[in-house]
């Protein structure tokens, strides 16, 4: 009997399951091969679809009832001991998604690994007529603690491989062959097109100046880059560089010459907000060339026009040598279970990932997320870099032992040759205060940890050249807002900016003066850099305001902390952009949290289950969410365009390509609150998109109107 693994769409060709395996095996080996673990990839390929050599699954390929064709190779693997049920993670999940291990007394249709183990499936035996089991080698990994977080790493990465492979290999039968992927990697010719880029800025010596400055941050992340890791180093590096250094450029010339010169495949820029992604993209793509720079988040989308699915493709396993990311998916997917979100997982191994604004690394996944940093350091081949002008005390929480390198040259000079601006503590103010003194500045920012206040703020001020700026406003329309500012105050006309933390951090923006409500110090200093940010004023006429109001409106419990941190160190130091400041405020930050830096217990859970070979992949999934609280996406149907989209929603249309472009025209909302929208306000097209029922509850001064006592505890932002 011949047992076929693919027929095509058009049933005039077909692929037996050893070629197939074969294909798959000899791909994720060499995805494998980068962290020295191909022996696992090929035994996964070889294995992952013994399942099929069934009389029920050659049924199946011709139109009969789905078939368990994943259980069978994990059964295998797990029968022959030793490494193999680890492995058995990978092949029983392969198109599930990573099981939990479960338990003993799992029955057999429990979905963990242990349950299914006791499944019937139908008889697949015929495969050892043609595939042998093959070995496997101990994996080239450190362990750390009790290992259950470093072995549970592997298997995700042996898992992405495996699944990956098994797409790519797919596609290629598919498609006979023609595809439309334009993989790439770091390359001499993209160190070429950067020095041609930035060959006249390395002229500037002058250390008076703002750009020779510039060029010596510049010039000495260059310097790092090309020097050679000694075999087996891990690369761990700060860039801690003041705001207007230069650092989104220094930090690209770094990674690219260090990627050049180590054989590194790929540079990952990892940022927190979309609107520094987007313009980060943008600058790098002017540099390195639209086909070299992937763009990969919720609202960037890829249309169907043929000169765009290569891009659409590298989104899925971002085989680019430049992606630009959020910290949600990069961290989301790191812990994920999901084959689509598992499959670029290797991709990440072996590549230069530098995480902009390292402050804003969430609080309650912090030790996770840098143990996960660790261990791409240590046993993945990969080089860190923490990027940021307020940069976090995060040493303690990486490996023992491992250093990580400053390559800001002489930081403590760097930062009082850009200082910009001086902080004043004005300690408490009313409401009737603060309006007072932003009605007689002529370009101010105004910071306020609250969205409902900022529209109070906003709406006593209103006129011409006040502007309001929160997430109550749909991402198309706070760009033109920007835009529209940014000419203001390039033209020295009145522009007084009510906002939230939005602004705060890679939104190029310059006022006279700032005003910013009690925050984490990060946050402050963030603020501070909107002030006389180009230097055209003096120190003594650039004033950043800190205050406290004297009516408290509610915050996310997690922003509490960070305020009452901010305001002992406020207290303490003069100048809290010092980077003496910054150290004291993450340092008592960090003590204070304690536990809650992880949350969800990910690191313990990992490593209680090594004894009983329990790792809970799915269940760690489901609780690793950047983003803890549910938010209700509203559509606001003002534009023709948005209206359009929403019409295709009613007829029940829904693709990824649709979510992303509606989210441009959407405002989130917590589902608490959302609760008092119900009904009357908005409608429910689904269980998370609604529509704006009464568009004259939107305008376009503030954005969604705060009814019905929405707001009060919203997320910042």
């Amino acid at each position: 009997m011949r047992y076929l693994a693919h027929i095509s769409k058009d049933k005039l060709r077909e692929e037996r399951i050893l070629e197939h395996a074969q294909r798959v095996a000899d791909t994720a080996e060499g995805f494998a091969s980068e962290f020295h673990a191909g022996s696992w990839g090929y035994c996964c390929g070889m294995i992952h679809d013994i399942g099929k050599y069934s009389r029920e699954f050659s049924l199946r390929l011709q139109g009969g009832p789905l078939v368990d064709h994943a259980t069978a190779g994990a059964k295998e693997l797990v029968g022959k001991g030793g490494l193999y049920p680890l492995a058995a993670y990978c092949v029983a999940g392969h198109h599930a998604g990573l099981p939990d291990g479960g338990e003993v007394g799992d029955a057999s249709d429990n979905s963990r690994l242990k349950g299914r183990m006791k499944k019937r499936v139908p008889d697949y035996m015929d495969y050892k007529k043609e595939i042998a089991i093959p070995p496997l080698e101990n994996p080239e990994i450190k362990i750390f603690d009790k290992g259950g977080f470093s072995v549970s790493f592997f298997i995700r990465m042996v898992y992405s491989c495996l699944v990956d492979a098994d797409f790519l290999e797919t596609e290629s039968f598919m498609s006979e062959g023609v595809v439309s992927r334009q993989p790439g990697c770091v390359s001499k010719k993209l160190t070429e097109r950067l020095m041609e880029y930035i060959g006249s800025w390395l002229k500037n010596q002058n250390r008076d100046t703002v750009n020779g400055r510039r060029t010596e941050i510049l010039s000495h992340c260059l310097e790092m880059g090309k020097k050679k890791l000694e075999p087996g180093e891990p690369g761990v590096y700060s860039l801690t560089v003041p705001t207007g250094g230069g650092k989104t450029i220094a930090s690209l010339a770094f990674a690219l010459w260090h990627a050049y010169i180590n054989g590194k495949k790929r540079i990952i820029y990892v940022i927190p907000f979309t609107s520094i992604i987007e313009q980060n993209a943008e600058i790098f793509r002017s540099i390195l060339g639209e086909e070299n720079v992937l763009e990969n988040h919720s609202q960037v989308q890829y249309d169907d026009r043929e000169e765009f699915q290569p891009m659409q493709l590298a989104a899925e396993n971002w085989d680019k040598p430049v992606v630009v990311t959020t910290n949600v998916q990069f961290f989301e997917s790191l812990f994920a279970n999901k084959s689509s979100r598992c499959r670029k997982l290797h991709n990440i191994a072996n590549s230069v990932i530098i995480f902009d604004e390292a402050q804003m690394l969430p609080p309650s996944y912090l030790r996770p997320c840098v143990r996960a940093m660790g261990e791409l350091a240590v046993n993945y081949r990969s080089t860190i870099v923490l990027c940021t002008a307020t940069q976090p005390c995060l040493s303690e929480f990486f490996p023992k032992g491992l250093r990580i390198q400053e390559l800001c040259p002489n930081m403590q000079e760097q930062f009082a040759f850009f200082k910009r601006a001086r902080i004043e503590n004005i300690g408490v103010v009313s409401e009737e205060e603060l309006v007072k003194r932003l009605s007689m500045e002529t370009q101010a920012l105004c910071i306020l940890n609250n969205r409902k206040r900022v529209q109070k703020i906003y709406r006593q001020l209103k006129g011409e050249g006040v502007y309001h700026l929160s997430t109550l406003m749909y991402p198309i329309h706070r760009k033109r807002i920007l835009e529209e500012i940014r000419l203001r105050l390039r033209e020295g006309k009145k522009c007084v900016v009510i906002a939230t933390s939005l602004v705060e951090a890679g939104v190029d923006l310059d006022f006279y003066h700032v005003y910013r409500e009690m925050a984490g110090v990060d946050s402050m200093v963030q603020a501070a850099g909107r002030c006389n940010r180009e230097g055209k004023q003096s120190l003594e006429d650039s004033i950043t305001y800190i205050f406290q109001m004297e009516e408290r409106m509610g915050v996310i419990d997690e922003l509490k902390q960070s305020i009452e941190v901010g305001r002992t160190v406020a207290e303490k130091f003069a100048d809290i952009t010092s980077l003496e400041a910054i150290q004291d405020y993450f340092t008592r930050l960090h003590e204070l949290k304690g536990a809650q830096l992880d949350q969800k217990e990910i690191i313990k859970r990992l490593d209680e289950g090594v004894s009983r070979g329990d790792y809970a992949f799915a269940s760690i999934a489901k609780d690793f969410r950047l983003i803890e609280e549910a938010t209700k996406a509203v559509i606001i149907p003002k534009e023709e365009w948005a209206k359009e989209l929403v019409m295709r929603l009613r007829n029940q249309e829904r693709s990824k390509e649709l979510i992303r472009e509606i989210g441009n025209y959407s405002v989130p909302i917590y589902q608490q609150d959302f609760e008092k929208l119900r009904g009357w306000y908005v409608e429910e097209l689904d269980t998370e998109i609604a529509v704006l029922r009464n568009l004259d509850d939107y305008s376009w001064d503030v954005g969604l109107e705060l009814k019905v006592g929405v707001g009060e505890a919203m997320f910042i932002g």
